[in-house]
């Protein structure tokens, strides 16, 4: 028997995350297998907006967090995952999962590393890392010497956005709440960047692009989108990735939709959830590496060490806590 530990949900949320909507249990795994099974022992754990929405709606109290995991197979009866193996899996804030070749939980393949950090596979290689990818490409369609707008850029999908906008021969424009931040992003390589929260936003979006923007990659939603559709060029596309200002409102928010704007200026703008490429994660997985080894992508993690450190992390995602991608290790 291995003792394990999960976090679990304590109560359900009501506006902002709290730490206190999490409870730390111990749970006993038998390390008894059946033929086909197969014991896991986590080495990161990933913390996302997205599981403060959809996710959560189907998980009750008492019931463990959901989320993806990188874990070590310290016991085996199945040939295809053998002892010090590594697998992707989709089982939750948790130190032990028993597996098997059973759909549930969800384990995802494994992209070739190479020597890349394990980590990566749950952010530039991972999750965050094809929602950029495909994400941006597939429905920005972005062409060689466009305006690109990314917010939120300073986060696990915008950085790598802008950075990809850039391979593509775009200018780039990105902004971030925090002036540190904002340096990262000139580092990477955006062509103006600007503090939000030091800004008239609609001043600084005409200053940095006086003609418009061609694509839009939104992190934010509410009232940045609505300012920023206003400065969309004609026939601009834009992709709808997150909300994340509207995730802890207990209602929905108010403002000047500018729907008009979009009407008038036929703009396309296509919300995405990234599983819809999921069969393609091959290809973004070897675009993403080959940049890496190139220098062409960069990154940066926010690294929380412990499982008892997932609820600071997670919450952390809302208070703009984290550059790059928040990654817990054991």
């Amino acid at each position: 028997m291995v003792k394990g530990k999960v976090w679990t949900l304590k109560t359900k949320f009501d506006g902002k995350v709290q730490k206190s909507n999490f409870a730390l249990v111990e749970e006993e795994v038998s390390d008894t297998l059946k033929d086909g099974e197969y014991l896991t022992e986590a080495l990161h754990w990933t913390v996302d907006p997205y599981m403060r929405t959809s996710e959560l709606g189907r998980v009750e109290p008492g019931q463990c967090m959901p989320g993806e995991q990188i874990a070590k197979v310290i016991a085996s009866k199945n040939s295809n995952h053998p002892v010090g193996s590594i697998v992707r899996v989709y089982a939750g804030w948790r130190t032990h999962t028993i597996l098997s070749n059973e759909p549930s939980p969800r384990v995802i393949k494994m992209p070739e590393m190479g020597d890349l950090p394990l980590s990566l596979a749950l952010g530039t290689m991972g999750m965050p890392g094809m929602t950029a990818y495909f994400g941006f490409l597939e429905i920005c369609q972005p062409k060689e010497g466009e305006t690109v707008l990314v917010n939120g850029a300073a986060g696990a999908v915008g950085s790598l956005v802008g950075q990809i906008a850039k391979i593509k021969g775009c200018k780039v424009v990105g902004c971030a709440g925090t002036d540190a931040k904002c340096k990262w992003l000139k580092e990477l390589g955006f062509d103006e960047v600007f503090n939000y929260k030091k800004v008239d936003l609609s001043e600084a979006l005409k200053a940095a692009a006086p003609d418009g923007f061609d694509c839009f990659f939104d992190n934010i939603g509410a009232d940045f989108t609505a300012t920023a559709l206003k400065h969309m060029k004609t026939f601009g596309r834009v992709s709808i990735c997150g909300q994340i200002s509207a995730y802890n409102n207990k209602e929905p928010p108010k403002g000047d939709y500018p729907f008009m704007f979009i009407l008038g200026k036929q703009l396309k703008i296509e919300g995405f959830i990234v599983m819809r490429w999921l069969q393609r994660w091959a290809e973004g997985e070897k675009a993403m590496a080959q940049w890496i080894k190139e220098g062409k992508i960069k990154y940066k993690e926010t690294i929380y060490k412990g499982i008892e450190k997932m609820p600071e992390a997670f919450t952390g995602l809302f208070d703009g806590a984290n550059t790059g991608k928040a990654i817990i290790s054991a």
